[in-house]
């Protein structure tokens, strides 16, 4: 049973940082696709940032330059480092995970992904 339990969250000012942790457990597949998503109350889920086990990232044009996605496979732990924080990030921010999708906007798709986790809050107070 795939796991994915995000950490890192919390309440920053403007301009701060913050790095967001989500261990996967349970994954077995060489191929695959994790990302980062985010929803705000009142907004739909949002694709923040991907990485596949090529390698490939995207990230949205709102995070591009500020967001880094990485993924420590010594620990199977994707990253999310964020750094010049602004109000608008203000989210839920949740990893997923799937099979192998294919290097595309599709990667940011929420309905591409099967697994999540629960969800970490980030505020981002100006």
């Amino acid at each position: 049973q795939v796991q994915l339990v995000e950490s890192g969250g919390g309440s920053v000012q403007a301009g701060g940082s913050l790095t967001l942790s989500c261990p996967v457990s349970g994954y077995t597949s060489s191929d695959y696709c994790m990302a980062w998503f985010r929803q705000a109350p009142g907004k739909e889920r949002e694709g923040v940032a991907s990485i596949d086990s090529d390698g490939n990232t995207r990230y949205a044009d709102s995070v591009k330059g500020r967001f880094t996605i990485s993924n420590d496979n010594a620990k199977n732990t994707l990253i999310l480092q964020m750094n010049s924080l602004k109000p608008a990030d203000t989210a839920m921010y949740y990893c997923a995970a799937d099979f192998f999708i294919p290097p595309s906007p599709l990667q940011l798709m929420s309905y591409e992904y099967t697994d999540w986790g629960r969800g970490t809050q980030v505020t981002v107070s100006s």
